[in-house]
């Protein structure tokens, strides 16, 4: 049976609403929660972005069961990995042991910050596999000393390790990315029902590991709103993984996705309130087979009656998926 999992998108809401949010999905039954780790929203209509540890760190406090991940962290521009590893290890502690640290190769929208510039797709590959290896390395115990060919690390320890470290899992999006998440991930991360990244992943290494996916979907008992909202809010999607990473601001992705229409959305995004098709499109990642899935419900305003919903109808049905 495919897990079900909420997100907790940090672009479209503020910091106490997102953790309110995760409390009532736990209370609704969902398996576990995802939460997106951004500088800036996709587009100014999201209209948020919070800092996600600190929301990670209240949300650990608030709830007492349903598991946590970053979906993901970028450990190689805007935080050093060194640092990253801290706060693994301290969010495991928090979450008394329900916390997976997720990693991606990141976006320029997030990392342009610190001002170092982007680097090309294959030099983020490589930065990630590095950060891993120190992530790694400060969750054995010890002083890490480490000089490589992107980052430097100088008597570094982590003085608050959890009894069980947390898993590492790895977003892939193609064959080096899959290589190095089946070597070195805990668990694989992909936004796409692709069956040929689960099988590159699993020739690589990740054989029965977890695989995690995540769907976006916008309940609205008025579907025509709810298509609406997906476009005002969820039409960044569409560029694709190569210029969503390469784009530096929501005025970017305004201008990047002008000619996307509202159809283009709804033929993606399942919209309205018609449990039937909210299951035809978490079937794929089933298909390709993901263990999990992490619903994005699309509108920070609009959580609440969707995980009423999903409770009592759309949560039932995905249980004989």
């Amino acid at each position: 049976m495919v897990q079900i999992g909420y997100t907790m998108m940090t672009e479209q809401a503020g910091p106490r609403a997102l953790v309110e949010d995760v409390v009532a999905a736990e209370r609704a039954g969902f398996d576990f929660s995802v939460t997106s780790d951004h500088y800036f929203p996709w587009l100014k209509s999201q209209g948020h972005a919070p800092y996600a540890w600190s929301v990670l760190g209240a949300a650990a406090q608030a709830t007492s069961r349903i598991p946590l991940m970053t979906y993901v962290t970028c450990p190689t521009v805007r935080y050093h990995p060194a640092v990253v590893a801290q706060k693994a290890a301290t969010m495991q502690s928090l979450s008394q042991g329900r916390f997976r640290l997720g990693l991606g190769s990141g976006e320029n929208l997030n990392e342009h910050v610190t001002g170092g510039g982007w680097p090309p797709a294959k030099v983020r590959v490589d930065m990630l596999e590095e950060a891993v290896d120190i992530i790694r390395a400060l969750f054995e115990g010890g002083t890490v000393n480490h000089q490589g060919a992107y980052f430097e690390v100088a008597d570094a320890q982590l003085w608050d390790l959890p009894d069980e470290l947390p898993p590492i899992g790895v977003a892939v999006s193609g064959e080096r990315s899959c290589s190095l998440a089946g070597r070195l991930a805990d668990l694989v991360i992909a936004t796409e029902p692709k069956k040929e990244l689960i099988e590159s992943f699993e020739r690589h290494g990740g054989k029965g590991k977890p695989r995690v996916g995540q769907l976006p979907v916008c309940y609205d008992p008025d579907r025509d709103a709810a298509v609406a909202r997906a476009h005002d809010q969820f039409r960044w999607a569409f560029s694709g993984w190569p210029v969503n990473s390469e784009l530096p601001g929501p005025s970017a992705f305004e201008g990047a996705t002008q000619y996307v229409t509202p159809q283009d959305v709804a033929e993606a995004i399942p919209c309205g309130d018609d449990v039937d098709a909210f299951v035809d499109a978490v079937r794929p990642y089933a298909e390709a087979g993901f263990t999990e899935v992490a619903l994005v419900q699309v509108g920070g305003g609009h959580q609440r009656p969707f995980i009423d919903w999903a409770e009592k109808n759309l949560l039932p049905a995905l249980r004989e998926l």
